[in-house]
C-alpha cells in the first residue's frame, strides 16, 4: 500500500539556460569552467575506503552540479574585493546561494564521507510530509535502547509524531529516529524511502544505512553509509521549503512528554515532562548565535568526526553551507563559511549549481544544463560579458571553427552575386 504525502514541501525554483553567443572577440574576456579531472565524477570512489555501492551516479562523464565540482581540492573564483575562501580544517565543504542555487565555493564537494547525525536531515525530509504530526506512536523496546544520544523514550508511553521530530532535529535523538522509522512502516521501508528521496532530489552521493547516522555501532562504514557536502546542502535546502520541517529546525526549547512522577500523579497529572534544548548553538539567543541563522543540523561520531549543515538569511539573501570531517565543533567554521558566502554572493563567478529535484536528463533535454542557476552570473563590472564553455581550449576551437564557417559562407554568397551580375 503506497503512502500519501500530506502536502507539498514548497515551491521549487526552475533552472533556466543562459545562452551567450560565441564570438572570437568575446574569448579574450571569458573565464571558462575547467574540465573535471579524470576519475573524480559524482558517484566516484569515496573519500575513505573502496568504491561505494548503491548511489545512482550521474550520466557517464558528468558531475551533478557542474564539471568543476568533481575536483577534490578547493574550488573558487576570484573577484575584486573578495578574499579567498576561509581556511578551515575540514575534509570537505560547500558554500552556496540557497535562493539561486549558485555554488560559490567548495572543497571536495562530491567526496563520500560518513554523515553522523546530519543524516537526520534526510530522515526528516522523507518522513515529515508522510506522518501526521498528531498521530500517537508507542516506541518499541529496541527503539528505546538505541545507542548514542537519546531523548529518553519508554514503551510505557505514546508520543505524538511532532514530539518525536522535535527530539530528532533539536537534540539529535537516536531513539526518536528509530521510533519514527517504526511509525513509517519499519526500518527497511524507511531506509528504502530515504534513499528514494535522495535520488528524487538528485543527492546521488547519499546512501542511508540508518535513520539516525550511527555508523560503527551499527556495523556501518563509508561503503555502506555516506553522503557529501554537496548532498547535505541539497537536502537541507529542500527540507527548509516545508514550514513544518523549518519549525522543527528553528525550535530552541521544547517541553518533551514523559510519564508523570509520583508527585505529579498525586496532583492528578497523567503526563509529566521535561525541557529539551537545541544542539544548534548558532540559533538566536544561543551562546554562538549567528545573525540570520535559519536552522541547521550538527553531527558527530568518532569515525565521522564533526559534520554540519546550516542556512542563514541576511539582507534578503540566503546562504547554505555544509562541512564534513572537521577537527572541532563546527560553529566557528560555519560562521566563517557563511560570512564568506554573504560577502562573495553577487560578486564571484559561481563554480557550479545546486540542481533542482527531478530528472536531470529531462532538464537537459528541455534546455536546462543542471549547471547554471536562474540568475545572472554576477560581476561588479556590469560591462563584462562572460562566456560559459566546457574549457578554454575547447571554447576557442569552437569559436574559431564557427568563424571559419561564417566567413566561408560569406565568400560563397559574394561570389554568387558577382557571377549573377556579370
Amino acid at each position: 500500500m503506497s503512502r500519501q504525502r500530506r502536502g507539498p514541501a514548497g515551491v521549487r525554483r526552475a533552472l533556466t539556460v543562459i545562452t551567450v553567443p560565441v564570438t572570437a572577440a568575446s574569448l579574450a574576456a571569458a573565464p571558462a569552467f575547467a574540465a573535471a579531472p579524470a576519475g573524480v565524477r559524482a558517484g566516484r570512489t569515496p573519500a575513505e575506503g573502496p568504491p561505494a555501492a548503491a548511489p545512482t551516479a550521474a550520466p557517464a562523464g558528468e558531475t551533478v552540479g557542474g564539471p568543476r565540482l568533481a575536483s577534490r581540492g578547493i574550488i573558487a573564483n576570484t573577484a575584486p574585493g573578495v578574499p579567498a575562501p576561509p581556511k578551515i580544517k575540514a575534509a570537505s565543504y560547500l558554500i552556496a546561494d540557497a535562493d539561486t542555487g549558485q555554488v560559490l565555493a567548495a572543497k571536495d564537494p562530491h567526496g563520500h564521507y560518513l554523515p553522523a547525525s546530519t543524516l537526520k536531515t534526510l530522515t526528516a525530509l522523507t518522513l515529515v510530509p508522510e506522518l501526521d504530526p498528531n498521530r500517537l506512536v508507542r516506541p518499541s523496546q529496541k527503539a528505546c535502547d538505541t545507542e548514542g544520544t537519546k531523548v529518553g523514550l519508554t514503551p510505557k508511553m505514546q508520543y505524538k509524531v511532532s514530539d518525536l521530530f522535535h527530539a530528532l532535529l533539536m537534540m539529535s535523538a537516536n531513539d526518536a529516529a528509530v521510533t519514527l522509522s517504526e511509525a513509517a512502516g519499519g526500518m527497511r521501508r524507511t531506509l528504502a524511502d530515504m534513499n528514494a528521496e535522495a535520488r528524487r532530489i538528485n543527492a546521488r552521493d547519499t546512501l542511508a544505512g540508518s535513520p539516525n547516522g550511527l555508523d560503527k555501532d551499527l556495523g556501518l562504514d563509508v561503503r555502506t553509509q555516506h553522503t557529501s557536502a554537496y548532498d547535505l546542502a541539497l537536502i537541507l535546502r529542500e527540507g527548509m521549503k516545508n514550514p513544518e520541517y523549518r519549525a522543527y529546525m528553528q525550535a530552541i526549547d521544547f517541553q518533551f512528554p514523559a510519564p508523570p512522577t509520583k508527585k505529579e500523579r498525586k496532583k492528578g497529572k497523567k503526563v509529566g515532562g521535561y525541557p529539551i534544548h537545541t544542539h544548534n548553538h548558532m540559533l538566536p539567543g544561543e551562546r554562538l548565535a549567528y545573525p540570520g541563522m535559519l536552522g541547521g543540523k550538527n553531527g558527530y561520531t568518532i569515525a565521522a568526526q564533526q559534520t554540519f549543515v546550516a542556512e542563514a538569511r541576511r539582507g534578503g539573501h540566503t546562504i547554505v553551507i555544509s562541512l564534513m570531517r572537521a577537527d572541532m565543533p563546527p560553529s566557528a567554521y560555519a560562521a566563517k563559511l557563511l560570512n564568506w558566502g554573504f560577502a562573495a554572493r553577487g560578486k564571484v563567478q559561481p563554480v557550479g549549481a545546486l540542481v533542482p529535484p527531478g530528472d536531470l536528463e529531462k532538464t537537459r533535454k528541455d534546455g536546462g544544463s543542471g549547471v547554471l542557476p536562474d540568475a545572472p552570473l554576477a560581476s561588479d563590472d556590469s560591462s563584462r560579458m562572460w562566456l560559459l564553455v566546457g574549457g578554454g581550449a575547447v571554447g576557442a576551437l569552437l569559436a574559431i571553427t564557427a568563424l571559419f564557417v561564417v566567413l566561408r559562407r560569406r565568400r560563397r554568397l559574394e561570389a554568387a552575386r558577382y557571377r549573377s551580375g556579370r
